[in-house]
């Protein structure tokens, strides 16, 4: 496979081009990385909003009826619910991993069995976060698309 990558001025817009013989599973696995990568949420930071890539959030947390967006080293508010965002992240690699905490699993480093049926995952900025039992199956089957 070739690979082949253009620049072009700003004043055009942006796009990705995939040549293939087939639309098999491998061209579905790099649309949906793709598309993972693409887009964005609005999070807010003493008053002013910004625009988060999703490619950047590492999980969404609702505590005492508040959103906060986490990245690697920064946190965001965010007002929307944590099932719209289950709602609109799910199919690109979100999965809700207790009642208040939406993971990204492409920022799963490991995960590992802890106490009372529950898991705990290791994200790529160091954090663990608690899998409810309740969740695991749903994130079992979300992993086993993946591959």
């Amino acid at each position: 496979m070739e690979l082949k990558v253009k620049t072009i001025s700003e004043k055009e817009t942006e796009y990705i081009e995939i040549g293939c013989h087939k639309y098999d599973e491998n061209i579905k696995e790099i649309v949906k990385i793709i598309k993972l990568h693409h887009g964005s949420v609005d999070g807010y930071k003493e008053e002013e909003q910004y625009q988060i890539p999703i490619s950047d959030i590492y999980y969404i947390e609702a505590v005492d009826e508040r959103i906060f967006i986490y990245l690697k080293k920064e946190c965001y508010e965010s007002r929307r619910r944590l099932y719209e965002f289950e709602d609109s992240l799910g199919d690109r690699g979100f999965v809700r991993i207790s009642k208040s905490l939406i993971v990204n699993m492409m920022k799963i480093v490991s995960i590992k069995p802890a106490l009372n049926g529950r898991f705990v995952c290791k994200l790529k900025n160091g954090e663990d976060v608690i899998i409810s039992r309740k969740y695991v199956s749903g994130l079992k089957e979300k992993l086993q698309e993946k591959r």
